[in-house]
């Protein structure tokens, strides 16, 4: 199975220390494993009980700390991240801001790109040198 860049990832995410609020469109740099890539919250699912997980609200408008939830996460430069529960050390992060850890998180789902679509400039660059790698 090899890695593909992810589009977007859906994570369950806790707020541990924010000062403010966190809403749809906060772009915060996330640590997953080695990587370190700004990735845009774009969609809070649902608030969750962080210790049932069960669903206490739908689509908040913000989370604050102390709160846990499930974010549709989009990466702004091309990563690679799993689900948790296929390969953990590619399915939790960090979420840092201003210099600290504001949230942890583990990925449950995610969509992946598919090498090659037309309008992907990364995958032109990769494609010439995988021609010349099998031309060796």
């Amino acid at each position: 199975d090899p890695a593909k860049e992810a589009e977007s990832f859906v994570a369950q995410v806790i707020i541990l220390n924010h000062p403010g609020q966190i809403g749809n469109g906060y772009a915060p740099v996330v640590d997953c494993h080695t990587a370190h890539i700004a990735c845009k919250f774009a969609e809070i699912l649902t608030k969750i009980d962080r210790r049932s997980g069960k669903e206490l609200e739908k689509e908040p408008k913000f989370v604050k700390s102390g709160d846990a939830c499930m974010v549709v996460m989009k990466p702004n430069k091309p990563m690679v991240v799993e689900p948790f529960s296929v390969y953990a050390p590619l399915g939790r992060f960090a979420v840092r801001d201003m210099r600290q850890t504001v949230a942890v998180g583990v990925i449950k789902e995610v969509t992946k790109k598919e090498p090659g679509k037309p309008g992907d400039k990364a995958a032109a660059p990769a494609a010439k040198g995988a021609a010349k790698a099998a031309k060796k």
